[in-house]
């Protein structure tokens, strides 16, 4: 990882999202919520952005932590009627 004030590589800045969604899916799973993947809530977190584009790191980072379980639910189940999840 680089200093504090150096702006983060794409690797660094993908570790770093992986690594929250991992943390998010955990917590998930921690809850009962056994088959929740980091995947799973990157998608989840990611759709928000199809519109309006990838925000600044900070509000990624934010919606991530942020990220309740019922509306993670609600995405996926708006995601199976769709059939674009399953």
């Amino acid at each position: 990882m680089t200093g504090d004030n150096e702006p983060l590589t794409s690797e660094e800045w993908v570790e770093s999202i992986e690594h929250l969604c991992q943390s998010k899916a955990e917590e998930f799973r921690m809850i009962g919520y056994e088959h929740v993947s980091g995947s799973d809530v990157w998608e989840c977190v990611n759709d928000r952005y199809k519109k309006t584009g990838q925000p600044a790191m900070h509000q990624v980072v934010n919606d991530i932590l942020s990220l309740k379980v019922t509306k993670f639910m609600n995405f996926m189940t708006i995601s199976a009627y769709k059939g674009t999840h399953f």
